[in-house]
């Protein structure tokens, strides 16, 4: 892993996504870009750290002090002694806050998010207002959102839902990256809907198929019956004790094709426990 992204509001809950961030950079070797946005009622986005400004004077004058006062808070980040053992940098963006992280994503080619939310109350409280749902739903790369403080080595358990009914190539390789990061047995789930169920031993075969194909190592196999997918993946994830959920969504509705992306947002917004997402853009 190269270069790892956090999107940075100094909220609480996004210092708890950086000290992870930074876990996960220090372990990985991963440069850390840590990105704030400026929210500008304008439709482009541009750099603060470079362009000119658009808009009258009095909001640009505002504008400016807040900028300095980002930067200068950015820069105490970076030039913290914590930090001095791996390559960390920030950038400033002014515009839509998705559209910003989802360019900087490709500018940088970065290859995980790590970012913090509020939880149950909204996942739009936290860092960028509702964007924050965008990021999860529609990223091109992985999510890992937090809500509360984190360490690397707590994280051993990794529960990840899904149909197993998919081509799964475009999957594996970031499953098994995040396995190797956390050093982390995975238990596959498949939630039985009564609108969507499935014989115990079809989901097993389905399961077995896709652990074996793909050669996963350390792993169980589980099938958990609820109303819904969110819901069967919430509550074994309760009763099982598994310290983070692992998602793979198209980013769109469509129950457990993989998953939809409401099925995520509803899991990250209510899970007491830090979700790792994947959208692979079906």
């Amino acid at each position: 892993m190269d270069r790892v992204l956090v999107p940075i509001d100094f909220s609480e809950e996004s210092h708890h996504a950086l000290d992870l961030a930074y876990q996960i950079a220090r372990k990985s070797n991963a440069r850390l870009i840590l990105l704030n946005v400026i929210e500008h009622p304008t439709s482009q986005n541009f750099s603060a750290l470079g362009d000119a400004l658009p808009g009258d004077f009095e909001s640009n004058v505002y504008i400016l002090q807040l900028i300095k006062k980002v930067r200068a808070d950015l820069t105490a980040i970076i030039e913290d002694p914590q930090y001095s053992d791996i390559d960390i940098r920030f950038d400033i963006q002014i515009g839509n806050p998705y559209k910003s992280i989802a360019a900087t994503i490709s500018e940088h080619e970065v290859e995980l998010v790590v970012m913090g939310t509020k939880g149950a109350s909204g996942i739009d409280e936290v860092l960028i207002g509702s964007n924050a749902e965008k990021v999860v739903r529609y990223a091109r790369c992985p999510v890992i959102t937090v809500k509360h403080k984190v360490n690397i080595t707590d994280i051993g358990e990794i529960l990840f839902a899904s149909s197993f009914t998919e081509n799964n190539d475009k999957i594996i390789d970031h499953l098994k990256k995040l396995q190797k990061i956390f050093v982390g047995k995975l238990h596959l789930l498949k939630v039985n809907t009564p609108n969507n169920f499935e014989r115990d031993q079809v989901s097993k075969n389905l399961m077995k198929k896709f652990a074996g194909d793909y050669q996963l190592e350390d792993y169980t196999l589980n099938i958990y019956n609820e109303l819904s997918e969110e819901d069967g993946i919430l509550h074994f994830a309760a009763e099982s004790q598994v310290d983070m959920i692992a998602l793979v969504t198209h980013g769109r509705t469509g129950l457990m094709h993989l998953l939809s992306g409401s099925i995520a947002e509803d899991v990250v917004n209510h899970a007491k426990r830090p979700v790792w997402t994947l959208n692979i853009h079906g």
